[in-house]
């Protein structure tokens, strides 16, 4: 994964409306832009604001604060102006021709992102389908087929495809749809194998920085690598499968997917649209919510309705307000009217943990009987695969070997002759 600060970290002014912003505030959609920028390698140096009654085909914002926004990146060096709201080819154009400095939008800036942090064969596909698909309708007024400096909002197809013409880039957007779909066939494949293994998938969904990959790494099995975690906007992209075990000793698997954020790209939730849909085949999932986070309604009606968006109704939901040590739960109010089970947690203590993993135990869909098992002395095949299996610690007796655990009724059924009589 390419790191941020391994590269020249570019000063930048923010430019947001009122009307851009909702449903967020505008001070809400501005704070979450700087940290966007922050998460492209940028220095938020300087902001520009204004209130409109609607959006200037010209310039987006109105042409005396363009201006003002070309004395401001004079007078502080700016590098670039980040643009809150999504620019027509034209308005970026104009805005460039007049300020003399780099206009990224905030689609542009997302997109960037996600291009500096897949990792993955199929997860670079799709960025770069999104990036030619937000280009394509904006090669007349983009100057960017030629921009070569590199920095924020020029990474990807941009720099390889230099005053291409728009069938070329036609003829890129079908070939990359083409490679997709033979990824999306072997990922087909590879879903098939695991829901035949009968093993229990969970996905984690939620806002971006909520902490759903630190939860992935707290909950999967020790043995297997770390998910990538930092404090910023999308540290994590790529899906990220485990094994895990409940407290039982059964094991499934934990997903991590990219986290969401207001405003997310509409290209760019097409273009991952068939890695979202993984979600649609889990046994249950796990919304993350940043308990202390002062937007817990935009979190959440983002992350729902992306949800839907991708075709996602009536999954099973079990809603985590994760980072609860941040907040007073005796004295906060939690403005949600969540129907389904919610409970609060913090992924740094473990006892929390174990309560995520008895939540996840009892929302799987298939109903599990917790028992004892006692396994005479010359009897023990079967118990030591139930031992292997579920990582077992037996209790040996004078005339058995007992075991604890959680059996599905179908296994239940077939050991009922070895349940210990209470």
């Amino acid at each position: 994964m390419e790191d941020v600060s391994s590269k020249k970290i570019e000063r930048v002014i923010t430019v947001g409306t009122d009307i851009g912003a909702y449903p967020n505030s505008l001070e809400t959609s501005m704070k979450e832009l700087d940290e966007l920028c922050y998460a492209d390698g940028a220095e938020v140096i300087g902001q520009m604001t204004q209130n409109l009654e609607k959006f200037n085909p010209k310039y987006l914002i109105g042409k005396g604060k363009v201006k003002e926004i070309k004395e401001m990146a004079e007078n502080l060096e700016a590098d670039a102006i980040v643009f809150n709201d999504e620019l027509t080819g034209i308005q970026l154009r104009n805005l460039e021709d007049t300020i003399k400095k780099k206009v990224v939008d905030r689609t542009n800036l997302i997109l960037d992102i996600f291009a500096l942090r897949a990792s993955t064969y199929e997860g670079k596909l799709q960025v770069e389908l999104a990036q030619l698909e937000y280009q394509l309708p904006r090669l007349l007024g983009i100057k960017g087929w030629s921009r070569t400096g590199g920095g924020i909002g020029t990474r990807g197809p941009g720099e390889q495809i230099i005053e291409t013409d728009r069938r070329r880039l036609l003829r890129e957007i079908d070939k990359i749809k083409e490679k997709l779909n033979k990824a999306k066939k072997t990922r087909d494949t590879t879903r098939s194998k695991r829901m035949n293994s009968k093993i229990p998938t969970v996905s984690l969904v939620g806002y971006t920085n909520a902490g759903k990959s630190t939860i992935l790494n707290r909950i999967k099995e020790d043995d297997s690598k770390e998910v990538f975690v930092k404090d910023m906007l999308f540290a994590t992209l790529d899906p990220n499968s485990r094994k895990a075990r409940l407290l039982s000793g059964r094991e499934f698997i934990i997903s991590d997917t990219v986290g969401f954020v207001s405003k997310l790209p509409t290209k760019l939730i097409e273009a991952f649209k068939s890695t979202l849909e993984e979600i649609k085949y889990s046994d249950l999932i796990v919304h993350v919510i940043d308990a202390s986070s002062k937007d817990l309604e935009i979190a959440y009606d983002t992350t729902m309705n992306i949800l839907q968006e991708i075709g996602i109704k009536d999954k099973k939901i079990l809603t985590v307000f994760n980072k609860s040590d941040k907040i007073d739960l005796n004295s906060t109010t939690i403005p949600l009217k969540i129907k389904s089970q919610k409970i609060y947690i913090s992924a740094k203590n473990d006892p929390d943990m174990n309560k995520l993993l008895k939540a996840i135990e009892e929302n799987l869909p298939e109903e599990y009987i917790y028992t004892k098992l006692n396994f005479p002395y010359d009897d023990t095949d079967i118990l030591y695969k139930l031992i292997e299996r579920f990582d077992l610690k037996p209790i040996y007796k004078e005339n058995f070997i007992e075991i604890e655990l959680s059996l599905s009724k179908k296994e239940y059924s077939k050991l009922k002759r070895y349940v210990a009589n209470v």
